[in-house]
């Protein structure tokens, strides 16, 4: 007898679902923080294989370049304009990602609507939105339900009374398999592009 369970015993058990799921524009569950508007459109109460979100960035966010240890994650622009990277660079300075370059002489990309990312566990990462409008983007991430915890969370740390514990949010993203690299920042700047304030 070797022990080994064939993959349906193995498997986590689901609740069958029989039917599919529709979701309406406008639809789904929101949060919303200073930095950014996510709603959820389709949890890990509903797929096996990926969360899925709406997520309106602001002018002026950053996420900051990070990895995932083992979520891998995908980005579709909607509406608006974001730099974007997806490569391991030469040298992963500190401070910002806006002028990393991969050994394979890849860049930073102003990315517009239609633009695909997909980002395999491990791979640094960023979005910013350098422009003066809002832009929006369908984001999934699996395993799911990770992500959606993972906002769920963060959102109560940046609610919290007392300003925001940024010990408590690196434990989180640890918790989490997030490795931050460089600061995540809200702030207008100038646009990158133009040189324009915005």
């Amino acid at each position: 007898m070797t022990g080994h369970r064939n993959a349906e015993e193995q498997a986590p058990r689901r609740p069958y679902r029989a039917d599919g799921l529709v979701v309406p524009p406008g639809g789904g569950h929101t949060i919303e923080t200073a930095a950014q508007q996510v709603t959820f459109k389709v949890t890990g109460a509903h797929s096996l294989i990926a969360s899925t979100f709406e997520v309106v960035v602001p002018p002026g966010f950053d996420v900051g370049a990070h990895t995932h240890s083992h979520s891998e994650e995908l980005f579709y622009v909607l509406e608006g304009e974001l730099d974007v990277l997806a490569f391991e660079p030469k040298l992963r300075t500190r401070d910002d990602w806006h002028d990393w370059e991969s050994h394979t002489g890849e860049r930073p990309v102003r990315a517009t609507a239609g633009t695909l990312i997909l980002v395999p566990p491990g791979c640094p990462h960023a979005f910013a939105n350098p422009t003066g409008r809002p832009a929006r983007m369908l984001f999934q991430a699996a395993p799911p339900p990770d992500h959606e915890r993972y906002f769920e969370e963060l959102l109560e740390l940046l609610n919290a009374d007392g300003g925001i514990d940024r010990h408590a949010v690196a434990r989180l993203r640890r918790r989490y398999g997030i490795e931050q690299l460089t600061p995540l920042r809200h702030a207008p700047a100038a646009d990158r592009r133009t040189g324009e304030a915005r």
